[in-house]
């Protein structure tokens, strides 16, 4: 015979699993939507005070740790109906049931979800915060650091190291934008929505949203229920920091390498090998880059899973989504800490940068140029003198040979060594590159500038956030 709701491999398989995630993600929440309720209920009219003052009283009577330790026994359904039961046993049913009105378990879980999100996106976005600061700081250190700058992974033109953090301040700052604007749009409150329609009682759902902190109300109940991309949104802001994370750490690991001599983690940040006494592996960059690796797939799951699902309530974005949801936001926040963790302690080999930043002719750009200033040639016709003259040189890279090649191919142009070697020189190379964005010390400084009080506002901005959420409510 077949068995009644819910059937023991339902339980086993579905119920259970979602009531040990919600017990541990979502009792606080939880206990916040029936209090902000309650309260707009009484202000409007639709419970009397007298109920209301029961509630709260049967509310703040249950023992939130022990829910939370609570396991699932197949007596209730979910979190939401064992919350139930014990307010029914400390209020009655009659009174109890009174909170109940003017709503569902639909807009209540999508709420839970909301303010779930809403903190983790600013979770990631401090640890953002954290990475960029880091970074920025290095970039102060290292506005004279010489380095080679690489493009189709082959040296190209010297440029500085705080050049190259820069950039990678400027996809931290934007990673912070975008988690910014999802926030914006996670923090709209459901409630109210009911199970699509909203309801016949005259509620207040602005009254609601304020005490639960939000911003405002997810105003069409249709989509407030059926709508997923709030989170879908947060997915593809993870899944584009992690893919910037990831590259950044790619050259990290190879600037590790002895072949490169770059970086130096400190020792905190490094494994020793069982069995080659002079290893140091730079395992934490290998750490953060599996961790954002992991985040990324998981933000693509995410997509996945709401991908050619119905638009309406339906658990494809419900319960089940949630603990995939919270690893994403936890490993994309774990890669990140890392990251400024051992970057906070990293060094570089200023020497050895400033070396292969002078090797394999990477300012023969500059020498270019030098031609077009000094003997009015066009771009294109010194770019293929100075070509024809590296190639004659091979893989004697030095001033002297480049006078002795250029004197082979175009006699008439005298430049003299002196000429060529300032035009050489990889510092006087970033020194002149002076335009908006380039390697110029003085543009390094205002961009310093810049970066330090865009990221001071969006510490304060994220500061706010939290402390508003924080002080909601009670």
């Amino acid at each position: 015979m077949p068995e009644g709701f819910p059937a023991r491999i339902y339980s086993e398989a579905v119920l259970a699993h979602n009531f040990e995630y919600a017990r541990t993600h979502f009792v606080d929440a939880l206990m916040d939507i029936h209090h902000a309720h309650t309260r707009m209920l009484a202000h409007c009219g639709i419970i009397s005070r007298e109920e209301c003052a029961a509630l709260v009283v049967a509310l703040d009577g249950l023992e939130l740790e022990r829910i939370k330790a609570a396991r699932f026994d197949g007596s209730f359904e979910d979190l939401f109906y064992l919350v139930e039961k014990l307010l029914d046993e400390r209020a009655g049913p009659h009174i109890a049931g009174k909170m109940h009105t003017a709503r569902s378990r639909n807009d209540i879980a999508i709420t839970l979800y909301r303010m779930t999100a809403r903190r983790e996106v600013l979770a990631l976005l401090n640890a953002a915060n954290e990475s960029r600061k880091v970074l920025l700081d290095l970039a102060a250190a290292h506005v004279e650091t010489v380095m080679p700058a690489h493009t189709h992974a082959q040296p190209a033109q010297p440029t500085t190291l705080a050049h190259y953090l820069l950039a990678a301040c400027e996809f931290l700052a934007r990673d912070g934008e975008r988690l910014r604007a999802a926030y914006l749009r996670v923090n709209r409150c459901p409630m109210g929505a009911a199970a699509i329609t909203t309801t016949g009682f005259p509620i207040d759902r602005e009254e609601t949203a304020r005490l639960l902190g939000f911003d405002g109300v997810a105003e069409n109940s249709y989509g407030a229920i059926a709508a997923i991309d709030y989170i879908t949104e947060c997915a593809a802001v993870v899944a584009v920091a992690m893919v910037n994370l990831g590259k950044l750490v790619q050259d990290l690991l190879l600037w590790s390498t002895r072949e490169f001599g770059f970086l130096r983690l400190s020792d905190g940040f490094v494994q020793a090998s069982s069995i080659m006494p002079q290893k140091r592996n730079p395992v934490a960059l290998e750490h953060v880059r599996i961790l954002a690796s992991r985040a990324l797939g998981q933000a693509q799951a995410v997509l996945t899973c709401a991908h050619n699902t119905p638009f309406g309530d339906i658990n494809d974005s419900e319960d089940n989504l949630q603990p995939l949801v919270a690893a994403m936001f936890g490993d994309a926040q774990r890669a990140l800490r890392l990251f400024a963790g051992l970057m906070g302690e990293a060094e570089f080999d200023r020497e050895r940068m400033a070396c292969q930043a002078a090797k394999n002719f990477l300012t023969v750009t500059e020498l270019a140029d030098t031609l077009v200033r000094g003997a009015g040639m066009s771009f294109r016709e010194a770019h293929d003198v100075v070509a024809k003259a590296v190639r004659v040189c091979g893989t004697e890279d030095s001033a002297a040979a480049l006078t002795r090649a250029l004197g082979r191919i175009r006699p008439d142009l005298r430049l003299t060594t002196e000429e060529i070697e300032r035009a050489l020189d990889p510092r006087h190379f970033v020194r002149v590159r002076a335009a908006t964005g380039g390697p110029a010390p003085e543009r390094i400084a205002e961009s310093l500038e810049r970066a330090r009080a865009g990221l001071l506002e969006m510490e304060e901005w994220a500061a706010r956030k939290l402390a508003a959420l924080d002080h909601f409510l009670r």
